[in-house]
């Protein structure tokens, strides 16, 4: 096999990974890294370039969120990641429609500060 074909497979690998997010009061969630790479924090955090994190290395990003809110922004990131190359016409559903009343001040806190901006 090729050096340039296994290094493709070993970068397919790793972005098929599993990341951890923890939130605050122990809730444990699963998300692909390539998903978890749509948030600028986490994809910093993640990211082997930028140094060794502690996140890098473990796969698990410990989040200082309630479950509740590391369970949306985790729901937000798969939404974002399957609908961000949608093309025009495609439907897409809204996500705001997802979320509690109760919970959206806590959780627009929280996307801000782990960079989800829908633009990006």
């Amino acid at each position: 096999m090729p050096a340039g074909a296994a290094m493709q497979r070993d970068e397919n690998d790793k972005a098929n990974e599993w990341v951890r997010l923890t939130s605050s009061d122990g809730y444990h969630y699963l998300v692909r890294r390539k998903v978890a790479m749509c948030s600028g924090t986490l994809k910093n955090s993640l990211s082997e370039d930028g140094g060794s994190f502690v996140e890098a290395i473990s796969n698990t990003c410990t989040m200082n969120e309630r479950g509740i809110i590391v369970e949306k922004l985790s729901e937000y990131l798969i939404y974002k990641f399957t609908y961000e190359n949608a093309k025009k016409n495609e439907d897409i559903p809204d996500f705001q429609e997802r979320v509690n009343p109760e919970i959206s001040l806590e959780l627009l806190v929280a996307a801000d500060y782990y960079d989800m901006n829908p633009q990006s």
